[in-house]
């Protein structure tokens, strides 16, 4: 039943021994799951978004990552749904505030450049009753100014536009800044950048894999990227891998980028071994800011 509901419901699916080993892979890893993050399991890479005008770090994206006993590192489409059908989402989602707040404090104290971190908010997260407290618990705990937090949140979370108002006006109002992550592949309304805080666009990777040879993407891409500079918006463009879909981006004045091509995302250690110190990546060498 719960496989034809994943499918779109309305459907059939015959018994297969398959099925089994995956309920049973599931089983096992949402009671794993439990216990990861009293067990320190948990951690966060991050990666670097450089602004194109002159290869400067301007920025990072906090990304989970859980570190299996036994799988070893597991990226978060393989945990994270299962976190939010058990509820284990909203520990998990407080730790990577905290954890992503203390880091980028951290970085900010030792000598690193003055840069915001950005954090995803799940859609549970995004609506639990004390979401506001949890993230001025975190800046507090961890020293971190307002302004040096950014918290992406999709199009889908503001469907229902009177609750999804007043909590940005609260989270704006703290000084952090909002992203819209996805932008264009949800439920999209551009009545949404109009009635709330919005700061950032982020241009889903969707729109970025073939903008080199698909003509209706550059379309798309360059007519977000002008609409945002006119609405005096931020706008950055994710999942670059290659050198054609920088120059297509660069040529449309799209002045912050996040992709392989310039780095994956990295633990905080090699973050600091890579971009702490000057380094030349694909292109021009990353400056610090």
């Amino acid at each position: 039943m719960y496989e034809v509901k994943k499918n779109g419901k309305n459907g059939f699916q015959f018994y297969t021994t398959q099925l089994d080993s995956e309920l049973y892979e599931r089983i096992e890893l949402e009671g794993y799951l439990r216990k990861a993050l009293e067990r320190n399991e948990l951690l966060l890479y991050y990666q670097p978004q450089i602004r194109t005008v002159d290869s400067r770090m301007i920025g990072v994206e906090a990304l989970i990552r859980w570190k299996h006993p036994h799988k070893g590192i597991l990226a978060p489409n393989v945990f994270i749904p299962i976190a939010e059908e058990t509820g284990i989402i909203y520990d998990i989602g407080n730790w990577t505030l905290r954890e992503a707040c203390r880091q980028m404090k951290q970085w900010h104290a030792s000598g690193g450049p003055l840069i915001p971190v950005s954090v995803n908010l799940s859609s549970q997260q995004f609506h639990q009753s004390n979401l506001v407290e949890q993230v001025q618990n975190a800046l507090a705990e961890t020293g971190l100014e307002a302004r040096y937090l950014e918290l992406e949140i999709t199009e889908s979370m503001m469907m229902d536009a009177t609750v999804s108002t007043g909590i940005l006006n609260e989270l704006t109002s703290l000084g952090v800044k909002i992203s819209l992550d996805d932008f264009g592949t949800g439920y999209s309304s551009l009545s949404y950048l109009k009635h709330f805080p919005i700061h950032k666009l982020k241009i889903d990777r969707s729109f970025v894999t073939d903008i080199t040879e698909n003509q209706s993407d550059q379309a798309i891409v360059a007519t977000i990227i002008t609409m945002a500079q006119n609405l005096k918006m931020d706008v950055i463009a994710e999942g670059i891998e290659t050198k054609g879909q920088l120059d297509i981006l660069m040529q449309n004045d799209c002045r912050e980028i996040q992709g392989y091509y310039f780095s994956r995302p990295l633990p905080a250690s090699e973050v600091e071994h890579d971009f702490f110190v000057p380094l030349r990546l694909p292109g021009n060498p990353i400056i610090l800011g």
